[in-house]
């Protein structure tokens, strides 16, 4: 049989697996942060200091949810390979467990974060003014954490069963609501009163309990309540999702420290470093979508024991976000100001904003490369190795090397930006040796598979 043929034979259907469940995936992460990009958006004409104060709230949920992060990792990857393995009954069991232990995390996060938001935004550099501002609007944030957690946990757990379509849709509805109400509430329109970032959270709060209703609707029939604990499918969780926690705490714990490089070079920076991540993350979330569809597919083909229709998969995964995500990169490079004008009328964010897109317009392969990579990993149960790998990246490349640039050019803060194209790059290579290796095929995390 002639390989080119087969190999196209093959390539075809997978190509169109991969498209139809990572199409939605992508829609469904995009809308999962597009909150946050609309809430920077929707409070640029309160000025600086509110987009600044907006920037340093999403930092502190974004450090709750990293703590919670392995649940939804763990929801898409063992029920994944369950649903592969045609466990159903299982995977629905998996399924209630992570969403229970889901909501009882996030309630103890807020806490946490109605006690500690302002002290910890003092520690990142923020200037009075911008803590004021930005105290009710992360309190009421932090209120809502356990209907965010819940919303992305089901979002997983039914994307591990192939099921892309409904979070993508519960997901427009929220930010049509979103939008909608957070614009009259921040401005005073329509009736209502002006509550100024206030009037953010008001809107991000009705408009999740609506998305959270939708999914729970949806999933009911999937969640299944088990006699007792299952300790087995708790464990399972836990090998999955506890390094990949550890992995997010790592990258923004990371992230803490580098942001409060760039907060120390004044509040234009930092508002133009923050509007210039709100513009990437458009590029780069096709990239996550295209992971968590890696991870779906990768998982239910390992639970399936169909091992080299996973590393298919892979490639025309990496393939199609590479594609996208170089798009993107054009455009930021070639068309900075345009973009940056949709955020801010600042011509000094927008200056600064300038440099910055070019700058991240170069890493836009190797971080389409590393998601995948690291999506296909994590559906394999390979959650270790992607921490080891952003330990090194982050802790061993882009912080030394943004600490250094910081103390020999003081006056800029383009020298500090350029640490993540090497972190990124490293990242890259490690994910690519390692999924290349196939040592991920050693790894067993559900019984009986």
């Amino acid at each position: 049989m002639d390989g080119s043929r087969f190999m196209n034979g093959r390539l075809s259907p997978i190509r169109w697996s991969v498209l139809t469940l990572a199409l939605p995936v992508t829609v469904s992460s995009l809308l999962q942060r597009a909150e946050g990009i609309l809430a920077v958006f929707l409070v640029g004409g309160l000025g600086t200091e509110s987009i600044a104060a907006v920037g340093l709230s999403q930092l502190l949920i974004f450090i709750a949810t990293t703590l919670l992060a392995g649940l939804s990792v763990s929801g898409t990857v063992v029920v994944a390979q369950l649903w592969g393995a045609r466990r159903t009954g299982d995977a629905g069991e998996a399924a209630t467990h992570l969403l229970v232990i889901g909501l009882l995390a996030a309630s103890l996060l807020a806490l946490l974060g109605w006690a500690s938001g302002p002290t910890v935004m003092a520690l990142l550099g923020a200037e009075p003014s911008v803590i004021v501002l930005a105290g009710p609007y992360v309190t009421l944030m932090f209120t809502i954490l356990p209907i965010t957690t819940t919303i992305h946990v089901l979002a997983a757990i039914l994307q591990g069963t192939g099921d892309t379509r409904t979070p993508a849709v519960a997901l427009v509805i929220v930010n049509t609501l979103y939008v909608a109400l957070a614009y009259h509430f921040i401005y005073g329109l329509g009736g209502f009163p002006q509550f100024g970032l206030r009037g953010a959270a008001f809107g991000a709060g009705i408009a999740e309990s609506v998305g959270l209703g939708i999914l729970l609707w949806r999933g009911r029939h999937l969640l299944r309540h088990a006699p007792g604990i299952r300790w087995d499918l708790i464990r399972s969780s836990w090998q999955v999702g506890a390094p990949a926690s550890g992995e997010r705490v790592l990258q923004q714990a990371g992230i803490l420290l580098y942001t409060k490089l760039v907060v120390g070079y004044g509040t234009v920076a930092y508002a133009a470093h923050q509007v210039g991540l709100s513009i990437e993350s458009l590029s780069f979330l096709p990239g996550y979508g295209f992971a968590i569809a890696a991870a779906s597919m990768v998982g239910q083909s390992i639970g399936a024991g169909k091992y080299q229709r996973a590393k298919m998969e892979n490639w025309e995964a990496n393939r199609q976000a590479a594609l996208m995500m170089t798009a993107m990169g054009i455009v930021f490079f070639f068309f900075p100001y345009a973009l940056l004008r949709w955020f801010t009328n600042d011509p000094a964010v927008i200056d600064l904003g300038t440099s910055f897109l070019k700058i991240v317009a170069l890493i836009q392969i190797p971080l389409a490369l590393t998601m995948v990579l690291s999506g296909s990993l994590r559906g394999a149960g390979d959650t270790r190795f992607i921490m080891g790998a952003t330990f090194v990246g982050m802790w061993g490349i882009r912080l030394p090397a943004a600490y250094v640039a910081a103390a020999l050019f003081p006056g800029t803060v383009l020298a500090v930006w350029w640490g993540m194209v090497v972190d990124w790059t490293v990242r890259m290579l490690l994910v690519l040796w390692r999924f290349r290796s196939e040592r991920w095929r050693e790894i067993r995390i559900i019984q009986n598979v």
